[in-house]
């Protein structure tokens, strides 16, 4: 029923081969950006078509096995997928978005030197985030978590001429690969632990049966989920591992949709998700995974008060609702996360295209005027909502939506989280304090955005101010799409406090439902106390829109004057806290040291010293032993002589 699964990852793989081989010598953009975009429409299609017959199924997890992939003893690893409400969800987010995202990427990538290797990278990068979300045990999911960091290498460095994108490209492969340390303790932990019992697996769905082997509480499973939990904050960009996100800006805007929406930085949390009844049973863990996701929301959202850099902003945003994400999940909110995992990916992709719009159209009136001031910077921006009334009208759909307010998709899903946190068996009220603070630093950063961007006096310069235009409909079709997405998108997860029957909650019920029975996990409160925190969160969302508008419309001075008046904090606030200079003093900087050592000091002294000492002597050996042979018959004859007297002399004097 469900044979065709497979066509989902190989389509865009597909893609990425025939762009990467012959893209260079197609050359024709059209051909080369239509072929990416349909075959990753192909992949949506199957995915819808594999949903939808998953919504009418009774039996909700189904496992497509390709062929035997490592067969050891008792250990058997197929190359398999697994489609249940949770991979459902997954795929139409990844092939969705991944669709819009292509189809933007044919306008705003036009005239690209490489734009062929741009699709090709990013068709591979789709592939990789399939095999993540579909795997059906660790081995197929872990390819697929390699995958995205090497497609994160490529695409965040993708102009290879430039340094700092280099600079960002690597970072983000370093950071990436101390989670990866962490992914694979723990999975090497949990196998050997079950392996104990007599259960030699990775599969997932094995994993989940014979959980209950292990000890629920117990020091073994705290070790195999906080070492998961490593992993995912890596991948996730969690405190913290958080710091090559922003960094990864350096890349074309659609990878910055991409990665920040569909596909990498959701893995740690669809991670969680798919080992939930591990982490349900390691009450320590949950804990720790809720304190940094809150502190993390918090945190970022401190950053994003600051930046200039309209992508910035977006990216500390990125880091702060994957913040919100893990607090879910770390109070037993599974549904609760993975709901605004989807609300994030609609608001989040048109907020990061709609950005590339606004760069699109700043850059074309630079190019025009020959100026080079910097298209991104916020404060060289001002009235375009004129300009460009489609970007504008689903940027502000979009900002609502990830400001909490009412009636959109981010209300749903972000109101839901700070419900659990405050009200669940794993969760407290300190919690959903820093939750919702970071809620009003949100509406507030997000709306300043949005009133530097596209209200008030136009700051461009006047030489450039005529030629900024609308983009073209393969950027503000997906705009259109993903704003609609971003209002309506929550409707599916109304909780019944709302009147809603909570659809989406109930579809995941399959996935999440024995966790949480089994460890009794739940969120408990009154209606009136349910009732009562949305009000405040609503109301601190307002604040935080009130005063973005009084501080960035109404009186424009003062956030001069609130900046040289508290001079100390902005700067801090402003240049991140100094985590980069701060990991750079505890940890870059000694390795770099600890390296040079080992190559000036030691590869070069010692290593080169025992290998440059060996050849010197056998050179000199050499070079004495070559008198001996001067090609003289005279020579050789008293050698031998000589040889003669010293062998019968020691015969008999010996």
């Amino acid at each position: 029923m469900y044979s065709n699964l497979w066509l989902i990852p190989f389509f865009p793989l597909v893609g990425a081969i025939i762009n990467g081989l012959l893209g260079k010598k197609i050359k024709n953009e059209k051909v080369i950006g239509g072929l990416a975009t349909l075959l990753m429409f192909l992949s949506f299609l199957v995915a819808f078509q594999n949903f939808l017959r998953l919504l009418g199924d009774n039996v909700k997890t189904h496992q497509v096995v390709i062929g035997s992939w490592i067969s050891v003893g008792n250990l058997q690893i197929d190359w398999g997928f697994l489609l249940d409400p949770l991979s459902a969800v997954m795929i139409l987010i990844v092939t969705g978005v991944g669709t819009l995202i292509h189809l933007y990427s044919i306008g705003y990538m036009h005239g690209e030197e490489g734009y062929y290797r741009f699709f090709s990278y990013l068709n591979l990068f789709a592939w990789a985030m399939l095999m993540l979300v579909l795997g059906n045990n660790a081995l197929v999911m872990f390819v697929g978590w390699e995958g995205v960091g090497l497609c994160s290498y490529l695409l965040i460095g993708y102009y290879i001429d430039k340094k700092s994108a280099g600079d960002a490209g690597k970072k983000a492969f370093v950071v990436n690969r101390i989670g990866d340390f962490g992914f694979l303790c723990g999975l090497l932990t949990l196998f050997w632990a079950l392996g104990s019992k007599g259960v030699w697996t990775v599969n997932f769905v094995e994993i989940a049966e014979n959980a209950h082997l292990l000890q629920s509480g117990g020091l073994l499973v705290t070790v195999i989920t906080l070492s998961f939990f490593l992993g995912a904050t890596g991948k996730s960009a969690q405190i913290p591992l958080f710091t090559w996100l922003p960094d990864a800006m350096e890349g074309p805007t659609p990878v910055s949709a991409l990665i920040h929406a569909a596909t990498m930085v959701t893995a740690g949390v669809y991670m969680i998700g798919r080992l939930n009844i591990l982490f349900a049973m390691a009450p320590a863990t949950m804990m720790t995974i809720a304190i940094v996701g809150a502190a993390t929301a918090f945190f970022a959202a401190t950053i994003g008060l600051a930046q200039n850099d309209i992508k910035r902003v977006l990216a500390y945003s990125t880091v702060s609702q994957l913040g919100y994400m893990f607090l879910a999940m770390g109070v037993g909110a599974f549904s609760a996360g993975i709901f605004h995992l989807m609300t994030h990916a609609f608001f989040k992709a048109c907020l990061f295209l709609g950005s590339g719009s606004v760069i699109h159209g700043m850059h074309h009136a630079y190019h025009k005027a020959h100026l080079n001031d910097d298209p991104q910077d916020m404060r060289n921006m001002g009235g375009l909502w004129k300009k460009m009334p489609i970007t504008f009208v689903t940027f502000l759909v979009s900002t609502l939506a990830i400001s909490g307010i009412p009636l959109f998709s981010g209300f749903f899903s972000k109101d839901e989280i700070l419900w659990w946190s405050f009200g669940s068996t794993r969760g407290h009220w300190l919690l959903w304090l820093l939750g919702a603070a970071a809620a009003g630093m949100t509406a507030f950063y997000m709306f300043r955005l949005v009133f530097m961007t596209f209200f008030g006096e136009q700051k461009t310069d006047p030489r450039a101010k005529d030629h900024i235009p609308e983009s073209p409909l393969t950027i503000t079709i997906p705009l259109m799409v993903l704003g609609l997405l971003a209002v309506v998108g929550g409707y599916i997860g109304i909780p019944a406090i709302l009147g809603g029957s909570n659809r989406f909650e109930r579809f995941l019920e399959p996935v999440f439902g024995e966790a949480l029975e089994v460890q009794k996990i739940a969120a408990h409160g009154s209606h009136a106390t349910e009732y009562s925190l949305m009000a405040i969160s609503v109301a601190i969302a307002v604040i935080g829109v009130f005063v973005a508008w009084v501080m960035y419309i109404k009186n424009p001075e003062l956030p001069a004057r609130f900046t040289t008046r508290f001079a100390g904090a902005y700067r801090v606030i402003y240049n991140k806290w100094y985590i980069d200079e701060l990991y750079d003093f505890l940890f870059v900087n000694p390795c770099k040291k600890i390296g040079t050592f080992l190559w000036r000091g030691f590869d070069v002294k010692v290593v080169d010293g025992i290998v440059n000492g060996v050849a010197w002597a056998v050179r000199g050996i050499g070079s004495g032993l070559r008198y001996t042979q001067s090609g003289y018959l005279h020579n050789y004859a008293v050698a031998m002589v000589v040889g003669v007297v010293v062998i019968v002399g020691y015969y008999v004097f010996g």
